[in-house]
Parts: C-alpha cells; sequence; structure tokens
C-alpha cells in the first residue's frame, strides 16, 4: 500500500493536486494523509485566553481546519469513488514544513504531492512558496509538485534532466522507475550541454550505468544545447517533445539547485505548466551501498 501525503489549504490550487494525485493513482491502493497546519495570529503572550463569540482563537482555527479537511475527504469520495483510496486527516498547530517532515518520518511517507500556484506555476516554486520549502528540507521522500492549472494527462512521456556528473542509486530512480512502468512511459533523459564538447569518463560511466537501470524500460537519451538557463532550455525541451512530467534528482549542483539559483531575470521564462517530480537524493551511507553493486554491474 502506498502512503502519500497531500498538503492542503482547501484553495482551487490544493484541491487540482489532490485531483491530480487522484487520478494518477486511480489503479493503486493507497492511504492518502490529507494535511492541513495552522498557526493562529498571537496577539500577545497569553494568546490563549484570547476568545472571539466566546471562543478561543486557538479553538476556532483548530475546528475550521478539521472541518475542511473533512469536507474536503467528503468531496473526494463523492467525485472519485474509488474503494482503492482510504484517507486520513491530519490538522496540525505547527509550521507546514516541520510537519511535513515529522510526518514522512512517523507514518513512512512515500510521496508528498502538493500544488504550485502563480501566473507561471513551477516558476513560483522557485521564489520561496512552500513548496520549494518543502523540496528543500524533505530528504527522504519525492516530491511531486502539480501546477495550478494543470489538467491530468496520462504520464506516457517522462523528461528525465540530468547532467551524468553523479551516480544515481537504483533507490533514487524507484519513483521515476515505479512511474514509468506504471504508465507504460518512455523516459527521455535530457543533458543540457554547456558548448559542444564530449562527455567525460566519469559522465559517460553513469549515463551507461543509468540506461542498465532502465533496460526494461523505453529510454531515449537527448543532448540540447543550453539556451538562455537551464531552465528556459528544459522548458523548450518539454514542449517540442510534448513531455507529460519532468523529474530530477535534487542535490549540489543537480540542474534542480542550478535552477533555483538562477537570476529572475533568467527564470522568467520558466512558465512549464507539467507536473515536476523532485528526487532527493540519498545519504553517502546510501550511495556507499549501492557502489559495489554498480561495480559488479559494469563489469558483467
Amino acid at each position: 500500500m502506498q502512503k502519500i501525503l497531500i498538503p492542503t489549504d482547501f484553495s482551487d490550487n490544493a484541491w487540482n493536486a489532490i485531483t491530480y494525485a487522484m487520478q494518477l493513482f486511480r489503479h493503486r491502493t493507497c492511504t492518502f494523509y490529507l494535511l492541513n497546519t495552522y498557526t493562529p495570529v498571537i496577539p500577545s503572550s497569553r494568546f490563549m485566553a484570547k476568545m472571539v463569540d466566546g471562543v478561543r482563537i486557538v479553538d476556532a482555527v483548530r475546528n475550521s481546519s478539521e472541518q475542511g479537511l473533512q469536507k474536503t475527504v467528503e468531496r473526494i469520495e463523492s467525485t472519485f469513488r474509488n474503494p482503492n483510496h482510504t484517507f486520513e486527516t491530519i490538522s496540525s498547530f505547527n509550521l507546514l514544513v516541520d510537519e511535513v517532515r515529522d510526518l514522512v518520518d512517523a507514518l513512512g511517507i512515500q510521496l508528498i504531492v502538493t500544488g504550485t500556484k502563480g501566473a507561471s506555476g513551477i516558476d513560483e516554486v522557485f521564489m520561496g512558496s512552500n513548496t520549494v520549502r518543502i523540496i528543500k528540507n524533505t530528504k527522504k521522500c519525492p516530491v511531486l509538485a502539480i501546477p495550478q492549472h494543470f489538467e491530468f494527462v496520462t504520464p506516457s512521456e517522462i523528461a528525465f534532466a540530468t547532467d551524468f556528473n553523479r551516480f544515481y542509486t537504483i533507490s533514487e530512480l524507484n519513483p521515476l522507475m515505479e512511474l514509468a512502468h506504471m504508465f507504460e512511459a518512455t523516459i527521455r533523459i535530457v543533458h543540457v550541454q554547456y558548448g559542444i564538447k564530449a562527455l567525460t569518463e566519469l559522465q559517460q560511466f553513469n549515463l551507461n550505468m543509468l540506461r542498465r537501470y532502465l533496460s526494461e524500460t523505453e529510454h531515449y537519451v537527448h543532448t540540447v544545447s543550453e539556451l538562455n538557463s537551464v531552465s528556459q532550455t528544459l522548458e523548450v525541451f518539454t514542449q517540442e517533445l510534448d513531455i507529460h512530467l519532468l523529474a530530477l534528482l535534487n542535490y549540489q549542483h543537480s540542474y534542480m539547485e542550478q535552477m533555483t539559483r538562477e537570476p529572475i531575470v533568467k527564470r522568467t521564462a520558466f512558465h512549464t505548466q507539467i507536473p515536476l517530480l523532485v528526487i532527493p537524493e540519498l545519504g553517502m551511507e546510501g550511495v556507499s551501498a549501492t557502489t559495489n553493486e554498480a561495480q559488479a554491474i559494469s563489469s558483467s
């Protein structure tokens, strides 16, 4: 059974992410944990005693949170009626990022699905939203970010952006491979090239390993020249090949990190409206544990 966490603030943007998740996993047995966090405005150091219409502020906000979650579950069940799906609600007086991190550990969450908002969709992620804070602070679980106006499309074309400078473990690639298997999707490995130069020996090794991991999945390697920025290059690529989902690993010097650091003037072109799957890197112990496996595969 898959355990999926979906933060919600009861907005249209959050509901769109929920509907995407319901359709993406419609054939999977899943438990969805719907999370709403709240932090009431504190008018003084003795805020717990403050009353509004005879009700303490914190109690009123908690009640609103719990009622909102219950209404959301009722809306999901009446809209989708899927016996494969069960729902748990979590209302928490906490900061969103802290609660998400705690729940990933406590519940064994395998995926976080969240919405992005703003006219530029994913671009909003790179401007300090809750989504980017979740991505940066979640080290054990992939995050699937759904643009505000994106309507579900079966992801039969998935792009995986990489520079081949880092060895990827099977554990890190599992979220990508599972999605490809679920929908019999084609994976298009895209490498953004800076100028004209051949891959280094390390890059070629990592590419070969990646192709071995994906040997049972239809996949292609695309090398594209950088345009104005990494973000714009990936946007053009996903548009031209009609990509339905873009996956990246998040590690030091990765494309994901590069895009978050690009000057705003370069990021303004990145208005992609497709879901973004961000996969965290394993700790060094995870990488070390799979190095021997890689060596064994490469020598076979």
